[in-house]
């Protein structure tokens, strides 16, 4: 399908999702209606739905239940990783200060043969507190397909990876994620202004839009003062 008639016929299902909460037709703390049921009152296929759904969590009209969740908190605070740490800390009340260390092309083998994707744009960002304290080093490779490959001389959309990636129609919509310890290697230990063989929380994660497409694969070194991970479970 020509990916113009799919984004508008996505587009059409958000836009009318959106004004039916807006509206108040369905309330907060309403459960949605089945995918079936919605891919079959649009008239689209359930990829195009689960695009659709992503968006609107994306702008946060809706979210998501599961009976099992995990998330990584930032000083008691949960972080959506849907829509980018910095983010949500930022409308959770903390200031942050993001910078961007690089952004360039680059090929990994390892990661190529996994997500059948051969070259990469590599963004490596840290986080700050307003007062100074630097608490996470991020190491983003995203595809460098079409007009992404450009990043390096355009830069990101708003400073933010999430929106650059949906304004190409790539919106994560599963994945894997793990967490593990690290000691900062020399390099780190000087972008992270702590003492070489400190150990720091590392997450690793790889994402898929909802057509298989790969989306993202990010490693991030994060304080352990600061950062921790949460599990919920049902029994």
């Amino acid at each position: 399908m020509n990916k113009h008639v799919r984004f508008g016929k996505k587009q059409r299902v958000v836009d009318e999702l959106g004004r039916r909460i807006r509206s108040g037709e369905w309330s907060s703390g309403r459960q949605l209606p089945g995918e079936h049921q919605l891919a079959t009152e649009f008239n689209v296929s359930r990829g195009t739905l689960r695009q659709a759904l992503l968006e609107l969590q994306r702008q946060q009209y809706i979210a998501t239940q599961s009976g099992v969740g995990s998330f990584v908190t930032f000083d008691g605070i949960a972080l959506d990783q849907q829509q980018g740490w910095a983010r949500a800390l930022a409308r959770s009340g903390v200031r942050i200060v993001t910078e961007l260390l690089s952004i360039e092309c680059v090929h990994d083998d390892a990661l190529a043969d996994r997500v059948h994707c051969n070259r990469f744009v590599e963004i490596v960002r840290r986080r700050r507190l307003a007062e100074g304290e630097i608490v996470s080093l991020e190491r983003s490779l995203i595809p460098a397909r079409g007009q992404l490959s450009n990043l390096p001389e355009h830069g990101l959309l708003n400073d933010s990876i999430t929106d650059t990636l949906a304004a190409h129609e790539l919106i994560a919509a599963r994945g894997e994620q793990w967490l593990s310890i690290a000691a900062l290697d020399e390099q780190q230990a000087q972008q992270l202004n702590r003492a070489t063989g400190t150990l720091f929380m590392q997450s690793t994660r790889l994402t898929l839009d909802a057509d298989d497409r790969f989306v993202e694969h990010v490693t991030s070194l994060l304080d352990p003062t600061h950062f921790h991970f949460h599990l919920a479970f049902d029994s």
